[in-house]
């Protein structure tokens, strides 16, 4: 069997990378128009950061696993194509703001029906709109001439940062396909690969729709999770409550549950809010404006609580940080990445920055230039924007410290040395809860967290 997989981003590259490791008969190709990206994932250094996935790059590749630029050879060689390209919010037309963009969805198809010299297996992997399916199918039938095509669709749900534990033993692999016998053949066919160190009773088969559909919601129930604690987190520092006592206790219920009780400065990343929205414009189009309204809630709930966390800053800072340096610590959307695609981080800096603060970011893994770029915009300048070698050097002469990221090292940071390099009085705000405020306090911090 040959494999081959559009798209050498963050779920293409690694998934594959584990196909490949746990099946060493399988050719796997991982092929993109983007040369740089194909080049780094040929280096030393990979586009993607994943606890891991260094080792597991290195095992396969140049044995089963190969990174190219050649997508038609790929496509040709191919006995199942994976798609795993970008699905972006819409930022024009209809949909703006809220459908995805399939636009790279449909030149792939046309891609593969130019280039198919044979029956081919079509995969969606990227995160799509329920009937996206059909779309593909339409171009492929259209254009293929003749030739036969099955889509099939297997969603990720990879938890950047855990991508690696995921992939190796994930809670499901989920796969839809057509009910008919040909459609049933490719799914067995998808699922023996999966099944070569997958559990077969954690593969679960459905129809394509329900498969497309079971990735919007699932994102959509974890991300309304997050709001609802984080709602939570405003009254609790209202009444004095503390929100990880709450958590902790409503999280003991086993009807609920403690995963995804964090509360926190919001959430980010490529999915959640992509998916959330892409839910509310699907439940528009199908004339459902109430259930639109109620999922929609769960994506202002998280951008109220980005801007509560900056109005804090600016409060607890005598109602003014014009002028005063404010260092903030982590600038991915969480630990163990270096994504920052809907970070936190780019809506404080931006309205810290908004507010004529000094904003200092640190953070382990996301290079400087990604870091201005995405609170700026691209070639933008703005001297008030600095970025960091270390969190000491963010903090030197700072009036205030913001926890935007999770990281691990800054739990382990000498915040009494900290403290002696900043104006006094010196301010910490912990948008993640990760650190002790009580030993900050005794060090002479005035110091605060989400919802306590």
């Amino acid at each position: 069997m040959k494999i081959c997989c559009i798209g050498a981003g963050y779920v293409g590259g690694p998934t594959m990378a584990m196909i490949a490791l746990k099946a060493p008969d399988i050719e796997v190709r991982v092929v993109d128009m983007n040369a740089a990206r194909i080049a780094a994932w040929c280096s030393d250094t990979l586009p993607v950061y994943e606890p891991g996935l260094d080792d597991i790059v290195r095992q396969a590749r140049g044995r089963n696993l190969h990174f190219s630029t050649d997508v038609k050879g790929a496509i040709q060689a191919a006995d199942i194509v994976f798609v795993a390209v970008n699905t972006p919010t819409k930022s024009y037309g209809v949909g703006a703001g809220r459908g995805a963009d399939l636009r790279f969805i449909e030149s792939v198809a046309r891609t593969i029906a130019e280039c198919a010299n044979g029956p081919k297996i079509i995969v969606e992997k990227s995160t799509i709109p329920v009937k996206t399916a059909e779309t593909i199918k339409d171009i492929l039938s259209a254009n293929g001439r003749g030739i036969s095509f099955q889509v099939l669709s297997n969603p990720e749900f990879l938890a950047e940062g855990t991508a690696v534990a995921d992939l190796l033993s994930p809670d499901r692999v989920l796969i839809g396909g057509e009910r008919t016998p040909e459609g049933a053949a490719a799914v067995k066919q998808l699922v023996e690969v999966y099944a070569r160190w997958v559990p077969r009773e954690r593969i679960i088969t459905t129809n394509l729709w329900s498969s497309e559909l079971s990735k919007l919601v699932a994102n959509a129930f974890l991300a309304q999770r997050i709001s609802s604690i984080n709602s939570i987190s405003a009254l609790c520092e209202a009444t004095g409550a503390d929100v990880d006592e709450v958590a902790n206790a409503i999280g003991r219920d086993s009807r609920i549950g403690p995963k995804f009780l964090k509360a926190s400065v919001g959430f980010g990343g490529s999915c959640f809010q992509k998916d959330i929205l892409n839910l509310v414009y699907l439940c528009e189009h199908f004339g459902l404006p109430e259930v639109a309204t109620f999922w929609e809630g769960v994506v202002r709930m998280n951008d109220w609580q980005k801007r509560r966390f900056t109005a804090k800053i600016v409060k607890a800072l005598y109602n003014s940080v014009a002028d005063k340096k404010i260092a903030v610590l982590g600038f991915a959307f969480k630990k163990d990445t270096n994504d920052t695609r809907e970070s936190p981080a780019i809506t404080i800096c931006r309205d810290l920055i908004a507010e004529q603060a000094r904003v200092a970011v640190y953070d382990p893994k996301v290079p400087a230039q990604e870091i201005r770029r995405d609170v700026l915009g691209a070639g933008a300048e703005n001297p008030l924007l600095s970025v960091a070698a270390d969190a000491y050097e963010a903090a030197k002469g700072a009036h205030a410290l913001a926890i935007a990221t999770e990281w691990d090292e800054f739990r382990l940071l000498d915040f009494a040395r900290i403290h002696e390099s900043m104006c006094k009085p010196a301010f910490v705000f912990d948008g993640r809860n990760i650190l002790d405020l009580a030993k900050l306090r005794q060090i002479g911090f005035r110091a605060t967290g989400i919802g306590k």
